[in-house]
């Protein structure tokens, strides 16, 4: 693996030990964001660390782990949101690395952790799941500045509980109590410790930062098939599939002229043929269609268009609307403006042709650079991206 911030190259280690305090006295993030995806024993990886930035873009052959590295992602971000462990992993055996080999009590498993940065500093969160015989959390560490905050271990397989430790720096330097074994201890905790000492305010902050940094995540694979069709209109929020574009544009096209024009814009740049509007219409039968303006008094209905221009479209919405547009699930306590959003795209450039790619890049790299969104794509080959001011490309190798 090796890692290249916009267009130098350098060499990177596996899973290298993070520095706990920053150097030099560098501001930290204000809004809470994952900066590694560890994969210590997950699918092909093996003791892999995986740096993300405002922009980066995952590419490698066929088999690199490219897919599996954005499915650990989105696992540590539903487990964050509090989904249990059978509700992430519906088919746990497939991330056990290839020929490992079960202990003397038969049992098999992975590992995988991050990073999350924020105003506590670089916390970080290391999981070990039990695949089989049964589904459950062996361990889990949540760490900062070098301290364990932190810490669960299975003691007695016969429970469907793990024994927790967390730092509570009191009258009792830490307290113990057993957790439920199929769900994320540090999305429990601020409903476990009370706060009172300073040692228990930091564990609440530091597991408060880790579960915004995981929450808000949206997963997005735009299929042309579905957005081709007229949809009914609902809630106006993007589905990860994008199939109810159409209903989204019939929302936002008046709720932020800016945002709107920045939009019709992009289309200008990444259609065929001149686009003066994108827009929708209703339809008698109740559901809603999404056209261009071709400003000569003709409109082409998107059902109409190729798959890279449908992919592009949605790609783009999806970079300039935001969570208050999007299906995601984001941290309700906290307000939007002290959130990141993280969009995780396999397949990135699937579809796109040279001019669609640059486009799309350049306006990933202007949107991240404000700090409200971010984005995590997987791409084949990324060389097309190479000079582009802002991305960090992580090649990985089979």
């Amino acid at each position: 693996m090796r890692v290249s911030p916009t267009s130098s190259v350098v060499p990177a280690q596996s899973a290298p030990p993070r520095p706990e305090r920053s150097q030099g006295g560098e501001r930290r993030p204000d809004r809470p964001c994952l900066t590694e995806l560890r994969l210590s024993a997950y699918a092909v990886h093996r003791r892999a660390g995986l740096p993300l930035a405002p922009l980066t873009l995952i590419a490698g052959p066929s088999g690199s782990g490219k897919t599996s590295a954005l499915s650990a992602y989105e696992a540590l971000a539903r487990l964050g949101g509090g989904a249990s462990l059978g509700e992430v992993f519906s088919n746990p055996l497939s991330y056990v690395p290839d020929r490992a080999r079960p202990d003397a009590q038969r049992r098999r498993g992975f590992r995988i952790g991050c990073t999350a940065d924020g105003p506590e500093g670089p916390v970080r969160l290391d999981i070990a799941v039990q695949a089989e015989p049964e589904l459950r959390i062996a361990g889990e560490r949540l760490t900062s500045g070098g301290l364990v905050l932190l810490e669960t271990a299975l003691r007695d397989p016969s429970r469907r509980a793990v024994q927790a430790t967390w730092h509570t720096a009191g009258t009792a330097p830490v307290t113990r109590a057993p957790l439920p074994d199929d769900r994320l201890g540090t999305a429990l905790l601020p409903l476990r410790v009370a706060g009172k000492t300073d040692g228990q305010r930091r564990v609440l902050a530091a597991a408060e930062q880790m579960v915004v940094a995981l929450r808000s995540v949206f997963g997005c694979d735009p299929r042309p098939g579905r957005m081709r069709l007229p949809v009914p209109t609902g809630t106006g929020r993007l589905l990860g599939g994008c199939d109810n574009l159409a209903d989204v544009l019939w929302r936002t096209r008046t709720e932020c002229g800016r945002r709107h024009a920045q939009l019709v814009a992009a289309a200008r740049a990444g259609c065929a043929g001149p686009v003066a509007d994108v827009l929708a219409e209703p339809l008698a039968t109740g559901t809603v269609r999404a056209l261009l303006d071709r400003g000569d008094g003709s409109r082409t209905v998107l059902g109409r268009l190729g798959d890279g221009e449908l992919r592009y479209l949605a790609l783009a919405l999806v970079l300039l609307t935001g969570p208050g547009v999007l299906e995601v699930d984001p941290v309700g306590e906290v307000p939007a403006a002290m959130q990141t959003l993280t969009v995780l795209a396999d397949n990135l450039d699937r579809s796109l042709d040279p001019r669609q790619r640059a486009e799309l890049l350049r306006l990933a790299a202007r949107m991240c650079e404000r700090g409200h969104i971010r984005l995590v794509g997987a791409v084949s080959d990324a060389s097309w991206a190479a000079g582009v001011e802002g991305v960090t490309v992580v090649h990985l190798e089979p």
